[in-house]
């Protein structure tokens, strides 16, 4: 089951390489269909180099960005196919639209 297919969130899944495995649809909507594609094809150099980075590194790269007049959240984290959490496995991306108001709680 994909469980990410009809969701509003871009997600995003490359093998450590930087090779896109996974797009769900909201993925292939905004950014064209990349799988198959290295992920240094699609960004600029110092967009690759915060990818090797998180790859060599194991740290995750959280930022927001204003695009068509839609504010996104980006999360970029490494995913593991094992119990070693260690070495990365490749990445994944969520790209989430975040509305203009937005609640904040404390918990």
């Amino acid at each position: 089951m994909d469980y990410f297919k009809g969701i509003n969130i871009a997600v995003t899944v490359s093998d450590k390489e930087g090779n896109v495995i996974y797009q769900n649809d909201s993925s292939i909507d905004v950014n064209g269909d990349a799988r198959g594609r290295n992920l240094e094809q699609c960004h600029n150099p110092k967009s690759w180099e915060m990818i090797c980075h998180m790859l060599k590194d194991n740290v995750s790269n959280v930022y927001t960005i204003s695009k068509k007049g839609k504010k996104k959240l980006i999360y970029q984290t490494p995913w593991y196919d094992n119990d070693d959490k260690t070495v990365p496995a490749g990445l994944v991306e969520f790209s989430i639209i975040l509305p203009e108001e937005m609640p904040h709680y404390v918990r």
